[in-house]
This record gives C-alpha cells, sequence and structure tokens, in this order.
C-alpha cells in the first residue's frame, strides 16, 4: 500500500482526492518548510511537495521514495542530481498555470505604466493630490513591448497585450530552432537589438546561470522603459535594475519573484515608489492553486497505476529503468 507525505498546505480538493483514492496511506504537513517534512520521508513511498527545499540529505533518508510530484512547473529547490542518482521519479503539474501568469504579468505591466502604486499613496496622503499633475502615468497603447521567452505564458500575454495596441516582438531562440509558432508575433533574432527597441519588457523564461537581464542589456533600453518579471529571481539582476531605477533608465518595474524570497529588509529594490511588488503570486490564485492540487495527487495516483504521463516527468529515463 503507498504511503503517500504532503508536504505543505495543499487545497481541500487535492486532500480530498487522496483520501478517496484506493490503497493509498498518508501524512499531512502543512508547513512549509524541509524541516516539518524531513522526519516522515522515511517512510513515504512518494511525496508531494510544495515550494519548499528537497535536498540531498533529506532524499538520502527516503529509502522507499519512488516519486516526487512538484505542486507546480518549476523545480529549482529540488535536487535532481539525488533523485537520478536513486532512480526516482520527478513529476510536474503541466500547463495550470500560464494564463494566470500571463495575467499577471499584464496586470504588472499596467500597474508600472500607470504608476498605480504611487496614484494610491498620492490619494491616501493628505497632500498627495497634487501628484497627479506631475504626468507620470504612460500609455501601453502604441508601445512595443518585447517578450523573453515565448512559450505558453509568453503566447497568451502577448494575446492579451495586443488586446491593448500594443506591438509585440519575442525573444526565444529555442523556438526559432525549433519552428516559430505561426501569429502575429514578430521574431527577434538578436536580443541587445530587441531591447533597443522595447518600450516595455518582459521576462518569461527559466533561471539561468547567469541573469539574462545584466548591466549590459539594461543600458540598452530605450530610456524609461518598463520591466516585468513573473519568471524567476536571478532572471534580472536585482542590484543592475536597481541602479537602472535609480537613474531613470528603467523607469518603472513589476516584480513578482526575486533571488531570496522574501526578500530581505532594506533590499535596495524596496525602495522604489515606481516598482511595483508582489510575493510570487503569478501563478498562485484561487484557480490555479485547485488545479495543481489535484494534478499533484493525481500524478502520484497514476504513477502507481503505470498511467502516468512522460511529458510530465522531468527526468523520464526513471520510468523506464
Amino acid at each position: 500500500m503507498p504511503h503517500v507525505l504532503v508536504a505543505g498546505r495543499l487545497h481541500p480538493s487535492g486532500m480530498d482526492l487522496l483520501s478517496a483514492a484506493k490503497g493509498f496511506t498518508h501524512d499531512y504537513v502543512e508547513e512549509v518548510s524541509e524541516a516539518s517534512y524531513a522526519p516522515l520521508i522515511g517512510r513515504a513511498d512518494a511525496l508531494v511537495i510544495r515550494t519548499q527545499p528537497l535536498s540531498a540529505p533529506t532524499v538520502a533518508q527516503a529509502g522507499r521514495l519512488r516519486i516526487v510530484s512538484r505542486h507546480g512547473v518549476g523545480y529549482d529547490a529540488v535536487d535532481l542530481a539525488a533523485l537520478d542518482a536513486r532512480r526516482i521519479a520527478l513529476a510536474i503539474v503541466g500547463d495550470v498555470n500560464s494564463v494566470a501568469v500571463a495575467e499577471h504579468a499584464m496586470m504588472l505591466l499596467l500597474a508600472a505604466a500607470k504608476r498605480a502604486i504611487i496614484a494610491d499613496r498620492a490619494v491616501r496622503s493628505p497632500a498627495g493630490w497634487g501628484w497627479r499633475d506631475r504626468l507620470e502615468a504612460r500609455e501601453i497603447s502604441g508601445k512595443r513591448l518585447l517578450i523573453i521567452g515565448y512559450g505558453r505564458i509568453g503566447r497568451h500575454l502577448a494575446r492579451m497585450a495586443a488586446g491593448f495596441g500594443m506591438t509585440i516582438e519575442a525573444f526565444d531562440p529555442w523556438l526559432l530552432r525549433a519552428g516559430w509558432p505561426d501569429g502575429p508575433v514578430a521574431p527577434a533574432t538578436d536580443l541587445m537589438a530587441a531591447l533597443a527597441r522595447a518600450d516595455a519588457v518582459s521576462v518569461n523564461v527559466p533561471r539561468a546561470e547567469k541573469p539574462v537581464l545584466g548591466r549590459a542589456e539594461l543600458a540598452v533600453l530605450k530610456r524609461g522603459a518598463l520591466l516585468v518579471n513573473t519568471a524567476r529571481g536571478g532572471v534580472v539582476d536585482e542590484q543592475a535594475l536597481a541602479e537602472a531605477l535609480a537613474t531613470g533608465q528603467v523607469g518603472a518595474a513589476g516584480l513578482d519573484v526575486f533571488d531570496a524570497e522574501p526578500p530581505p529588509a532594506g533590499h535596495p529594490l524596496l525602495g522604489f515608489p515606481q516598482v511595483v511588488l508582489s510575493p510570487h503570486i503569478a501563478g498562485l490564485n484561487a484557480e490555479c492553486a485547485e488545479r495543481m492540487s489535484v494534478m499533484s495527487v493525481q500524478n502520484v495516483i497514476d504513477f502507481f497505476a503505470g498511467q502516468l504521463d512522460d511529458a510530465l516527468v522531468v527526468n523520464r529515463e526513471t520510468l523506464h529503468a
């Protein structure tokens, strides 16, 4: 009888599915930390995990573990090499939140352009009403948006931005090699040249060894350009962005992700009123939380039934070992 360890609070629909599944038992730890679930890992045949780390030492204690199912699509906090060494499968939930993330990126883009946070504070401050005469808010209609990473999220965002009258260009070297999707969005072949044309930039790519946007990239933007990051912390060099905001090279920004989460007190980006911040929630709304919960549990059920979709497994070779 497979025993499942659920690490981190899940939407009730996911827990209901697990409780109703015949032949399964489970432990449920609602706290989101590695220390909270690690003492129970030794009895688990499967692990459903939220955003907390899964380190090699914890994997070493998991003598029965056969599958890890991530409550999401990213797995930066999971030691994949440790799982591979033990032939433990790592599954993700697939496309359950791309629309939500695109909506959030569009919201941040609009909020940055319209200086929504500053406008809100102006109304709440007894002496703030006069801020309106500074004319800091900007239109996005007719402006050029560069989308870096043109997967599902990028394509949803392009559709939304087109509805606001933006001209859209996308940079995605992988798609250029694999075949550019049909549609009106033109591919950019040179990132630096595309940045120089952009009035606004949205990054939608995984974290790499170095930032996609650092000092050199930010320096070629049109002065006063907007920047939105709903991808991962580290995709944008935060210190370089702070410097660019201080000089006005970047006019405003919307950020949902950070190098350290939550960002520490005194973080340079916290001091800019023209920066709109959110706590890594682009893909975490009520609808997405339910879908991720259900699918992360369903992946475990399907694995033990021999029916898990290979496309949802990061290290597919473990399924056929």
